[in-house]
């Protein structure tokens, strides 16, 4: 897996850092995703699916390793 943000499309509901905040987390100073790992391990996948599927603008795009972005 691996996974990229749009940062500009991100309007800050941090609903993914609550759900995976070993993964995603917020800018301290405008309240955007930050991307704590671009390629998460094996047991948190079904996780951050979940996180990028609750984003509200779908600025968390997830890939599997050999596949494009989803």
């Amino acid at each position: 897996m691996h996974l990229s943000i749009e940062p500009d499309a991100c309007v800050g509901s941090g609903q993914c850092a609550l759900a995976v905040p070993e993964i995603f987390d917020q800018d301290d100073e405008d309240g955007t995703v930050v991307l704590l790992d671009e390629q998460p391990p094996q047991d948190l996948h079904e996780a951050v699916h979940e996180a990028a599927g609750l984003c509200p603008v779908q600025a968390i795009l997830v890939a599997a390793a050999d596949d494009t972005a989803r």
